[in-house]
């Protein structure tokens, strides 16, 4: 019996070794993360004015169509060029985009008039938990459905792109959280 250590090696039938497997589907999970950071949640975060996500955030200022549809023309345009996208893929990506900032605007104001009537629940005379919790519970079937849609449309997106425009947009998103820590 030998006390040697076997190391691994690659396979040369053509089958994929599970551990770079792995690495690819964690990359790819991270571009579809960094297409959350960069796509959808930026057009949630304009609340008017000049402003992005320092002056509204996400439960900012309400958003009318045509202030969403500038921001989204605005920000597709760097994605763009960002990722050197074709006239075909310009022609795909605005109406996944533009389409998935429509669907979950109306959520997104939901959620803002679920905050309010959570901080008047919290500042009445006496603390109603009943409805806190309801809604709470609210509150997570359209985070449940936001995340849905959002997730639907990342894919739409990524299927869209090649994959070198993930990768170019994934090192582009990881800069960009770099400088932010």
């Amino acid at each position: 019996m030998s006390d040697t250590i076997q190391t691994p090696q690659p396979s040369t039938s053509g089958e994929e070794n599970p551990r770079r497997r792995f690495f690819r589907r964690a990359a790819i999970a991270t571009v579809v993360a960094g297409l959350a950071s960069g796509i959808g949640l930026k057009v949630f975060a304009q609340g008017g004015g000049h402003g992005g996500w320092y002056r509204g955030g996400f439960m900012g200022a309400p958003l009318d169509p045509a202030t969403l549809d500038e921001h989204l023309d605005r920000m597709l345009k760097h994605l763009y060029v960002e990722i050197d996208a074709t006239d075909a893929q310009k022609q795909q990506l605005a109406p996944i985009v533009k389409g998935a900032a429509r669907e979950l605007l109306p959520l997104r104001a939901k959620m803002h008039d679920a905050r309010r009537q959570a901080v008047e629940l919290l500042s009445g005379e006496s603390i109603d938990r009943a409805a806190l919790e309801t809604l709470r519970a609210d509150q997570l079937t359209l985070a449940e459905q936001a995340s849905r849609r959002f997730v639907q449309a990342l894919a739409d997106v990524a299927d869209a792109l090649t994959p070198e425009q993930r990768k170019q947009l994934a090192e582009r998103i990881g800069r960009w959280h770099g400088r932010r820590g």
